[in-house]
């Protein structure tokens, strides 16, 4: 299991001025057994009207390959300097990714979204595989994923 420290790029550009309070949410998305070699997937935070608000985690080491993560580098807009220390491997068929973030108390029950884009090697790409509100309630309760996601699931 992976941890991101509240110093990190993506806690500062979720924090709202002057609330300073943020907890630990744990990401666990689990992989169908599609058959291909490893996914990679980008983990992002969009606000009520879509605008993109940061990146939580990539999963993928080679930022030649980012651009087939295609929603999120069009939110994004290909930025990927401030995903250094937010990144790991690939994630394999059948196989999951665990991450835990520190994430501002103030994005949930507020309209946020969390998106997870996917794209496999050789395979069709999947923007927004999976897009869930930030909201208190949701938590723990499993999601299905469109194409390579079995479940998503976030908790606090």
């Amino acid at each position: 299991m992976k941890t991101l420290i509240a110093g990190l790029a993506m806690t500062t550009a979720l924090t709202v001025p002057g609330l300073a309070m943020a907890r630990p949410i744990t990401l666990t998305t689990t992989l169908k057994n599609y058959g291909g070699n490893g996914a990679y997937l980008a983990l992002y935070v969009t606000d009520a009207s879509g605008a993109y608000k940061g990146t939580l985690w990539v999963a993928g080491s080679k930022s030649k390959y980012y651009s087939h993560l295609s929603g999120w580098e069009r939110a994004s807009r290909g930025n990927v300097a401030g995903i250094n220390g937010i990144t790991g491997a690939s994630v394999g068929a059948g196989r999951t990714l665990k991450v835990t973030v520190d994430l501002a108390d103030a994005l949930f029950d507020a309209g946020y979204k969390l998106h997870i884009d996917v794209a496999a090697e050789d395979m069709r790409d999947s923007p927004s595989e999976v897009v869930v509100p930030l909201t208190t309630a949701g938590a723990g309760r499993p999601m299905a994923g469109r194409s390579y996601i079995q479940t998503f699931t976030y908790g606090m």
